[in-house]
């Protein structure tokens, strides 16, 4: 079951009826739990990986019209909505990071607690971890292990991967996770290369620029009234969300060093739902501890026209 999903169904205002987009379909949480809140309810689903669009096919099946899964980005969002003849939406819903279906696969690449190839590749195209992790300058790899996984021993596990693949490529998760185990001491439940993976995950799917892009791209295709409701998993995922719907709930708000400047003048094109971070409750971290970290922020669209540098975006224009 998916974190929260009590919280968010409430959020978005999903019993009210309406077009929703879950713009991370994963194993299909949201998507059903959408679709049965009201029976005229529509979704437009969204994912980058293959295999979750294939394993989609029975809800498609089982929702007699009612669902349409796309594959691509949800920075996209707005364009897969449009493609897919709504251009205006009640609900937009972000649950951010790998999910479950990833991380349970060892063959993905994901963790460090089942050995597999060190891929993290959500699309399965393009470079892999491994890649990243045997070609990239130490300085570089140290900045992105740091930016990423806020991780302080970032020099030292990049120092050690290095030193490492002169006698040979770093191939396995479990390689990655040992040698990063040997810099760093382990906190409390946490394993020593959490971070590190954090980081590199991050890096490969560009996750921090699609979450920034999408939000920009809920702003334009969701209707006044319309609902935004982003569940995140860490620290730097929040902060962007947070930065996000507090500026664009202030007039004449001004951009943050992530997001693109608001007009000094224009009006606030969302309103705060949650005021601040919604989180589990007991028996849900008591159910499933990966929820631990989450927390969910909701915002409402209001009538005022979308703002940022991509307002006026064009179909064709896809990243």
């Amino acid at each position: 079951m998916p974190v929260l999903l009590g919280e968010v169904l409430d959020g978005l205002g999903a019993a009210r009826g309406g077009i929703f987009l879950d713009g991370t379909f994963g194993a299909g949480g949201y998507t059903r739990a959408i679709l049965g809140a009201n029976r005229q309810n529509r979704v437009i689903a969204v994912d980058r990986d293959p295999d979750a669009i294939a394993a989609g096919a029975t809800l498609v099946a089982w929702a007699h019209g009612r669902l349409r899964l796309e594959p691509g980005r949800f920075g996209d969002l707005d364009l897969i909505a449009e493609a897919s003849g709504a251009e205006l939406l009640d609900g937009v819903v972000l649950d951010i990071g790998v999910s479950s279906m990833q991380l349970d696969r060892a063959e993905r690449g994901f963790s460090f607690r089942a050995d597999g190839p060190l891929d993290m590749r959500m699309e399965r195209s393009g470079p892999s971890a491994a890649d990243l992790v045997n070609e990239t300058e130490e300085s570089e790899l140290a900045d992105i292990i740091y930016r990423y996984g806020e991780e302080r021993r970032s020099r030292a596990i990049a120092r050690a991967i290095v030193e490492r693949r002169r006698r040979g490529r770093i191939e396995t998760t479990g390689e990655l996770a040992e040698l990063v185990a040997r810099h760093v001491r382990g906190e409390p439940g946490i394993h020593p290369a959490t971070r590190t993976f954090q980081a590199l995950r991050i890096a490969v799917n560009d996750e921090l620029g699609q979450l920034e892009a999408a939000l920009e791209a809920a702003e334009r295709v969701l209707k006044p009234g319309g609902r935004l409701a982003v569940v995140t998993f860490h620290s730097l995922e929040d902060r962007i969300v947070k930065q996000f719907m507090q500026e664009r709930s202030r007039r004449g708000a001004r951009g943050s060093r992530h997001l693109p400047d608001m007009p000094e003048a224009g009006e606030a094109t969302f309103s705060l739902v949650s005021r601040g971070p919604v989180a589990p409750g007991p028996e849900e971290l008591a159910a499933n501890p990966r929820s631990r970290s989450a927390k969910l922020r909701v915002a409402e669209r209001t009538a005022a026209p979308a703002s940022g540098r991509e307002g006026d975006r064009k179909a064709g224009d896809r990243r």
